[in-house]
């Protein structure tokens, strides 16, 4: 089985439900399944340290997850048109995982939440990419053949699904929306089992 890690921050629940389509859209496909996995707030008192395990949702993500996966879904909402700083924060411990290149050659896509319309979703997705590029994976987004990318008001870039959450972060997602976490799921998945296997 390829395991396709959906790994996110979500403070108000919208890059969650994204995670869940996306790992929806993995678990259509044979032989891949989706693994959630989220990441601890970072807390501005140095000292203070969370549970091990969060109270409700998926486990705390660690290294060994990055390390096992087969492909790789990485959610953020959007600060000031950059991932959170949760996520950026255990990314930035994965030098351990660079030195050796264990995730060169596994496909990675992103994707992204905002308060508005221009929010900054496409800054957010690119910087995201940067330090997966820096680790040699392979950068997947949702082509035009997917005709929701023209069709969607709201949410939804070639570089990834977006979300447009609304000023109080909760606006319902969009079927645009929906449809395209699950297509950038479904291709992910897709492309980790088929390069599995051709390592085989």
């Amino acid at each position: 089985m390829a395991q396709i890690l959906v790994l996110f921050y979500s403070r108000h629940g919208a890059t969650r439900h994204m995670a869940q389509q996306i790992a929806r859209g993995v678990e259509t496909v044979n032989r891949a399944e989706a693994v959630l996995r989220t990441v601890p707030p970072v807390s501005t008192t140095t000292e203070a340290i969370d549970p091990p395990v969060p109270t409700s949702g998926p486990p705390y993500a660690s290294l060994d997850d990055l390390e096992a996966c087969n492909g790789l879904a990485l959610g953020s909402p959007t600060r000031f048109g950059n991932m959170a700083a949760p996520l950026k924060h255990f990314l930035d411990g994965t030098s351990g995982l660079w030195l050796p290149g264990a995730l060169a050659g596994k496909p990675a896509a992103v994707f992204t939440s905002t308060g508005s319309m221009h929010g900054g979703q496409e800054t957010t997705l690119l910087t995201m990419m940067v330090p997966l590029l820096h680790h040699g994976m392979l950068i997947m987004g949702l082509p035009y053949t997917q005709p929701e990318l023209n069709s969607t008001r709201s949410g939804g870039t070639p570089y990834g699904p977006s979300h447009v959450a609304g000023s109080d972060a909760a606006a319902p997602h969009s079927p645009e929306e929906e449809v395209l976490c699950r297509a950038l799921g479904q291709r992910l998945a897709a492309t980790a089992v088929a390069l599995e296997r051709g390592r085989q």
